[in-house]
């Protein structure tokens, strides 16, 4: 998992490597052009960086993503936490609903997680 952090030009790109991988570079071409007004070279130049990174690869022309959203989000939320609760998550959840209520669905989701978490481990 790389320590990498996306700039917003970037998540944007991951954005739609994400939403429509595997794909041709080709297409990713046209579609970088598409939704971000990009020329040929800029797309290839970011996806070489973020493939350097070991986001993505693009190996005969076929673009693949190697770190998935999720993989990449949950990543990024750990070391938030880390960097800014000492890595203390039930620290994270106290300022984090602090100010604001929690509803019964956001408490019931957490025991729910909890739950699964504590039968994973038996």
């Amino acid at each position: 998992m790389t320590d990498y952090k996306l700039g917003v030009v970037e998540t944007r790109f991951a954005e739609i490597v994400w939403n429509n991988a595997p794909m041709s570079s080709g297409d990713l071409v046209k579609l970088c052009a598409k939704e971000l007004e990009w020329k040929k070279s800029t797309t290839y130049t970011v996806l070489r960086k973020l493939s350097d990174h070991g986001f993505f690869s693009n190996e005969g022309s076929i673009v693949r993503v190697l770190i998935t959203r999720d993989e990449y989000y949950a990543a990024q939320s750990r070391q938030f936490v880390e960097e800014t609760f000492e890595g203390s998550l039930p620290a994270f959840i106290s300022a984090f609903s602090s100010g604001r209520r929690l509803t019964d669905r956001d408490v019931a989701e957490i025991r729910s997680l909890l739950d699964d978490w504590e039968s994973s481990r038996q």
